[in-house]
């Protein structure tokens, strides 16, 4: 989609509903199914982060930048992810956080973003993160400059790639829920997204399609 197209329905997201959990289920692991309807995520004490979901355009089409988390020690390593991390109590809120995080991890000052929404928080029980999704834009193309540190590489994804029902497929992996277990997922450009970014992406991929259909 041509970005001066997209930019005329980003006011119209602004008051649709968001379908939360019934938007996080389509992508969620069947494991995680039952405990996702009954979950009290504030009995865990769970730390809080933040992430930006980020449109800007590229050669004159819309894209969202994502990243591949660098391989560590830990439950996330070499993860699909947005930009983003953890709260901090200098920050003002959690937009603030998405903002200071996105431009540590790929270099796009805050003044270079307008925060549109903020989408429905997701719990991750491995990590036990409470992640605040927002969604942002930014009028001009973006040069990306990753912390080497944490980020091990970019994916610009265009929307019109986004929004294709061809990338969701259903994948076998070894997770902290077992070991070869069928999860579903987005193939984008070879990397296979699941759990939680997949779900946060599938809210999205919701609301964006809701939009577009009322509103062409």
């Amino acid at each position: 989609m041509d970005f001066q197209d997209f930019l005329q329905f980003v006011p119209n997201l602004i008051p649709v509903e968001l379908p939360a959990i019934a938007a996080h289920l389509k992508m969620a692991p069947k494991e995680r199914i039952e405990s996702l309807k009954n979950l009290d995520f504030k009995a865990e004490n769970p730390r809080i982060a933040a992430v930006m979901m980020l449109f800007y355009p590229k050669e004159e089409k819309t894209h969202l930048v994502l990243i591949v988390r660098n391989a560590y020690n830990g439950v996330h390593s070499s993860q699909i992810a947005f930009p983003g991390g953890k709260y901090e109590t200098t920050d003002a809120d959690f937009e603030e956080t998405a903002l200071r995080e996105t431009h540590e991890e790929v270099g796009v000052l805050p003044d270079k973003i307008e925060v549109i929404k903020h989408f429905s928080p997701m719990y991750i029980p491995p990590s036990n993160f409470l992640v605040h999704p927002f969604l942002g834009i930014s009028k001009e193309e973006l040069s990306f400059y990753p912390d080497v540190r944490e980020v091990a590489d970019i994916i610009e994804l265009p929307l019109s790639v986004f929004l294709d029902d061809e990338i969701i497929i259903e994948a076998t992996l070894s997770t902290s829920y077992g070991n070869n277990i069928v999860v579903p997922a987005f193939n984008i450009q070879n990397h296979i997204v699941w759990g939680a970014t997949a779900m946060i992406l599938s809210e999205l991929r919701d609301v964006l399609k809701i939009t577009f259909a009322e509103n062409s």
